[in-house]
């Protein structure tokens, strides 16, 4: 038997198993990123918060990449940053713990935060006018996506009240001139939220690029649109959308 194999043994013996579910559907949110090509190498974070009683997360060790991680690898702190479990040794980002510690704290519904450094995200987070109304993707954020100013790399917990402000109950956010960060009230939920503002910013970057007038979505279609977004959330269609991303991803299809 692997050390790797006994290390998941040993800890999936001492938690609890909906704690270990939510290990294993935090790593495979980290190896989907990874072959979607969202990473930016060992930086950037998802967290999910760890089911019962107490405030507890479970987010990345700094320094591993996102294929590399691993139910049994993924740090488990409490909502002040103090390590609870940490299997690597690694420890974490404390500007990933300044962000998603904030949020987490703030909103009991989100229970996972996802937070991307993408070319596309970055690029439109760039952009004084924001997401625009030009594709249907972007529709599924039609006043439904906030914005955090740049403040420099976040590692002061001043930042956290500005963060938890701007995003407010709204579970996307683009933060200026640095990515993009949605919750969820699961892993499912955020990472169903996360693909559509990444494609959005994709389709927007894509559009800009051939200089051409662009089409501005009547906020009247917009809004009608993200209407039905806002029914297929409630009525959970994410979770068909997620099944199908971990059937691809157990067959090496991505």
């Amino acid at each position: 038997m692997s050390t790797a194999t006994l290390a998941s043994s040993s800890l999936q013996q001492r938690i609890s198993d909906a704690e270990w579910q939510a290990r294993v559907r935090l790593a495979q949110a980290y190896h989907l990123a990874a072959k979607l090509r969202w990473t930016d190498h060992i930086y950037t974070h998802f967290s999910l918060r760890v089911p019962g009683d107490r405030p507890h997360f479970l987010i990345n060790a700094y320094g591993q990449t996102f294929d590399e991680i691993q139910p049994e690898t993924l740090v488990k702190i409490d909502i002040d940053g103090n390590i609870i479990d940490d299997p690597t040794g690694l420890g974490i980002n404390p500007a990933g713990f300044v962000i998603h510690s904030a949020i987490h704290r703030a909103r009991p519904d989100a229970h996972a935060v996802l937070h991307t450094h993408t070319a596309a995200g970055i690029g439109v987070s760039a952009q004084k006018g924001g997401l625009l109304m030009i594709s249907q993707h972007s529709t599924r954020f039609h006043h439904r996506v906030a914005y955090h100013d740049y403040e420099g790399i976040a590692l002061d917990l001043d930042e956290q009240q500005r963060i938890v402000e701007d995003l407010g109950s709204l579970n996307a956010l683009i933060l200026r001139n640095h990515g993009l960060l949605t919750a969820g009230g699961s892993i499912e939920e955020a990472f169903y939220n996360l693909y559509y503002l990444e494609r959005a910013c994709q389709a927007q970057l894509a559009a800009q690029s051939g200089g051409a007038e662009l089409i501005i979505l009547p906020d009247a279609v917009s809004e009608k649109a993200a209407q039905a977004f806002d029914n297929s959330i409630r009525n959970k269609k994410y979770q068909l959308h997620w099944d199908a991303y971990i059937r691809q991803l157990n067959r090496n299809a991505l």
